[in-house]
């Protein structure tokens, strides 16, 4: 890829690669969380970050992990929330285990998110990431809940550029005997299909850090960010099969195929107030892929900077706050 991005300009190339080196170079302090495991299914967990009111719970997709709902102490969404009195909760997915090799992504949905949506209760409202919001809407027409709000979540996966698709299907083709064999799908292996939807700024970004000061608050956000996009789990192999072959390449959710607890899962139906909230200038998941139902926002912010890019405070957080807040007292109607 990046010979590919970098042919006709060899600068370029040995930009993006001093780049790469100071990026795995860089010091990176200890992570650390207010937030306490609140209720557990085998290795998926709550945490709760505290708040008040109706409680939320933050679903993240299973690709890579929570923590980007908060990173750092100066770009933690989950943490604001919190001290504008919303009462935050984050899902966990943990490691997906080869035992589990059978269980789906809506297996997912019924084995772990709906009982967790159990312990916290019927009046919580959920608020799904990319495929997490995906994951939300099956959990919202098994378990209603008071509110629905969907953020950079595919659902139409013909809204993908066929190119992306056809990717896909490659890397499923590769993939699928050796995630057959080991049960799982290496995040190794997925993570190359999703640098490949948007090459050139996968090389652009490295060759952007090589001027930064790696003791600026720039760099050491960077180097955060990067660390959770390099750091997802695998996923059993029947997730991988479901995300790439079904949904990619099949489009089940687009053409309402998909199936959870035995259930259709088709967002029209909802009868919950539901927030939906695009990125024009996704190129992760691209606008044309969400759902097209609910009440819309339309965003100019990339699929990761959306949530902690330096607009985020001003932009999407506080539209969060001010959404959830509209639903906060609404009293539960099953």
């Amino acid at each position: 890829m990046l010979r590919s991005e970098t042919r006709d300009d060899p600068a370029r190339m040995r930009a993006a690669l001093a780049g790469l080196k100071a990026y795995q170079a860089a010091e990176r302090p200890a992570r650390t969380t207010n937030a306490t495991i609140t209720a557990q299914v085998g290795r998926v967990t709550l945490r709760s970050y505290g708040g008040q009111g109706r409680p939320v719970i933050f679903i993240p997709s299973l690709i890579n992990g929570s923590e980007v709902l908060d990173l750092t102490g100066e770009h933690s969404m989950l943490a604001w929330l919190c001290d504008q009195g919303v009462q935050a909760h984050l899902l966990d997915w943990g490691e997906a285990q080869p035992e589990e090799r059978d269980l789906s992504i809506a297996g997912h949905v019924e084995r772990y998110l709906i009982p967790l949506m159990d312990d916290i209760g019927p009046d919580a409202a959920l608020v799904g990431y990319c495929l997490g919001g995906t994951m939300a809407i099956a959990a919202s027409m098994l378990r209603r809940p008071a509110a629905l709000a969907l953020i950079a979540t595919p659902w139409d996966f013909s809204g993908f550029p066929l190119e992306a698709r056809n990717q896909m299907q490659h890397l499923w083709n590769a993939a699928s005997q050796t995630a057959g064999d080991i049960g799982l799908l290496p995040a190794e292996m997925l993570q190359q299909g999703f640098w490949q939807l948007d090459a050139a700024r996968t090389i652009r970004k490295f060759e952007e850090f090589v001027d930064k000061d790696p003791a600026s608050a720039a760099a050491r956000h960077y180097v955060a960010v990067e660390d959770w996009a390099n750091s997802g789990s695998a996923l059993t192999f029947a997730a991988g099969r479901e995300l790439l072959e079904d949904m990619f390449v099949g489009n089940v959710t687009g053409e309402n195929r998909w199936r959870a607890g035995g259930t259709a899962i088709d967002p029209a139906r909802l009868t919950v107030p539901i927030l939906n909230i695009i990125s024009a200038t996704d190129r992760i998941t691209p606008a044309a892929s969400a759902w097209t139902g609910g009440e819309g926002r339309v965003l100019n912010q990339g699929h990761v900077g959306m949530i902690v890019g330096s607009r985020a405070r001003t932009t999407i957080w506080p539209l969060l706050r001010d959404w959830l807040s509209q639903v906060r007292d609404t009293r539960y109607a099953p």
